[in-house]
């Protein structure tokens, strides 16, 4: 685990820097009135004894201004720091959501779904309270016995001396259970990050566990989860029972320790009465500010832990890094060219690694691999899972970068172009449609904060979307439920078409899944694909036969080489791979 430091927060601490300058200034105006409150308490006993009225009215009256000026002062504090707490929560949440959008796919393929999203919330808020905590309550807390016992020494050294004493055991505890505490906070966040990941994991495949009428299987890991969570929780929880007690008793005894020596100190003439009541009522307001340093102290550890692991975060680079130089792609033909690539995909990823770049690659998945399209043409991949057709056409908008060799696009190396101007002449349509919660026509024009209807329904259309979208009472502004569960799998395919008619791509990259699809939708679906592949550069992911046949050309991959390439006639005739694979896959069609 990366030695954590708080002095990372200072770029997000710098733009609030007013708000906080102000709220520290009103920190200083409500410490300063300690002392003073401290030294009007003894005078209001020493008049209390006296029997003098008049005076006791006016020293009343100027005590009861003094704590208003205070809490004044307090209040400007409090709501000054919260404001800049919130806001610097705010902003580090943004700028690590919008680090996590520049990884590349390869750390999410093995990222826990649960635990980032702990991060983002649970982490930043808890760091988030640690700012608003130090400033508003440790810092103030810290300042009051500062001044307080600047005061204490002021009236009598020698008894603030002797009261000092018991304070280096103090520290020792104190620090002793903050170390502790941060241990115990690590392995508790943990095991929240653990549960929830569990439960991520479950409600994203809750079809899978209704199958396998898995629910006593999956509620017997939640239970185990859950346990050790509960188990890291107490240990946390135990520590601090057990340190306020142990530093309270500590502190009681110091005070009975005091009022002997106060009483000897009177003794010797040394102090006054009234003195002594200003001293106790001193010693009085070092209550609060001692047990504040010490839950403070306990906090800024486990805030510790969440520092830790957001800026685990950001120490995580991407694979696939756009250059400092690179040019906006123009409109392209579609000609593709793969020279000479070689690729494997990293180890697993984990959190906390500097960047996915540094792990040892397994066995390669591409080798010396050579492909050329031309524009316009329709390019259909066949081949065992595993021979690499998902790879090829994932190395082609970036989403990772082969280890050797380069990818051209109308001749231009697609490494010093950036990533937005080439994905966006590139349309994809998955062979698992994601839809987001959302309306249909936000679905269609994912990307898009502003879109034209009209421009939505032609495009939906186009896709054989726009009948089934209209027979919604709401029409294109049908809220779609979270992963499109209230859609069939044609009308989500249909709306996944839609969205890449909506981009106007230059190339696209089909990933077939007619196949799951009863035969009306399978229909529909196939129009439509037809309809979206006109005039462009297709590279099709074949699992129907229909498609092959239509293809320009088949490219065979076999261990992550091209082993034979034709059409569908040439390829047949040549009775080698392609008539066996042709054979095994497509023949009962």
């Amino acid at each position: 685990m990366a030695r954590s430091h708080y002095w990372q927060l200072l770029p997000y601490l710098k733009p609030h820097r007013q708000s906080i300058a102000i709220a520290l200034a009103c920190t200083l105006g409500f410490t300063a009135f300690w002392p003073v409150l401290a030294w009007l308490a003894g005078q209001l006993t020493g008049l209390v004894a006296a029997g003098n009225m008049g005076q006791l009215v006016r020293v009343a009256g100027i005590t009861t201004a003094a704590f208003l000026g205070q809490k004044i002062m307090q209040y400007g504090q409090d709501a000054l720091m919260a404001k800049a707490a919130l806001a610097i929560t705010l902003d580090l949440r943004l700028a690590t959501y919008a680090h996590l959008q520049t990884l590349s796919l390869s750390y999410f393929e093995t990222a826990q779904t649960g635990d980032l999203s702990y991060r983002l919330t649970e982490d930043v808020d808890r760091i988030g309270e640690v700012v608003n905590k130090a400033f508003h309550d440790f810092l103030p807390s810290v300042l009051q016995l500062i001044v307080v016992l600047s005061y204490m020494v002021y009236l009598n050294w020698q008894l603030t001396l002797a009261t000092l004493i018991i304070a280096p055991l103090m520290g020792v505890l104190i620090g002793w259970f903050g170390g502790q505490m941060l241990l115990f906070s690590r392995r508790s966040q943990n095991r929240v990050s653990d549960l929830a990941s569990l439960l991520t994991e479950v409600f994203s495949g809750i079809r899978l566990v209704r199958a396998f009428a898995a629910e006593e299987y999956e509620i017997d890991r939640f239970r185990q989860e859950a346990e050790r969570s509960r188990q890291a929780k107490y240990q946390a929880a135990w520590l601090k029972a057990l340190q306020f007690p142990v530093v309270g008793f500590l502190y009681a005894s110091s005070v009975i320790f005091l009022l002997v020596l106060g009483g000897w100190q009177i003794s010797q003439r040394n102090l006054t009465g009234s003195e002594f009541v200003s001293y106790l009522a001193a010693v009085g307001f070092l209550i609060d500010p001692i047990a504040h340093v010490t839950d403070n102290y306990n906090e800024f550890k486990q805030g510790e832990a969440s520092v830790d692991r957001i800026f685990e975060l950001f120490a995580i680079q991407p694979a696939v890094v756009e250059q400092p130089t690179a040019l906006t792609l123009p409109p392209v033909t579609g000609k593709v060219e793969y020279q000479n690539i070689s690729f494997s995909y990293p180890a697993s990823l984990k959190v906390g690694l500097a960047t996915d770049s540094e792990l040892e690659p397994p066995a390669p998945v591409l080798h010396q691999l050579n492909v050329l399209i031309y524009p316009g043409e329709m390019v259909a991949l066949v081949g065992a899972s595993g021979a690499g057709k998902t790879t090829l056409v994932n190395l082609l908008p970036r989403f990772y970068d082969p280890q050797a060799g380069q990818i051209l696009v109308d001749g231009v190396d697609i490494r010093t172009v950036t990533l937005a101007s080439l994905r966006h002449q590139i349309g994809i349509v998955p062979q698992e449609t994601i839809l987001f919660s959302g309306t249909i026509a936000q679905n269609i024009a994912f990307g898009q904060p502003q879109f034209d209807l009209a421009t939505v329904e032609a495009a939906a259309k186009i896709a054989n979307a726009h009948q089934f979208i209209r027979q919604f009472s709401q029409g294109y502004h049908t809220w779609v439920g979270e992963r499109g569960v209230n859609l069939s799998g044609g009308q989500k395919q249909r709306l996944a078409i839609a969205r890449a008619v909506l981009l106007n791509p230059r190339i696209l990259i089909l990933d077939e899944a007619t196949s799951a699809l009863d035969s009306e939708s399978e229909s529909l679906v196939q129009e439509a694909l037809e309809r979206l592949m006109q005039d462009r550069t297709v590279l099709i992911i074949a699992h129907r036969l229909a498609t092959v046949r239509k293809a320009n050309r088949i490219l065979v991959l076999e261990k992550g080489e091209v082993v034979e390439s034709g059409n569908h006639t040439e390829l047949l005739g040549q009775g080698g791979r392609y008539a066996r694979f042709y054979a095994q896959q497509f023949h009962g069609e």
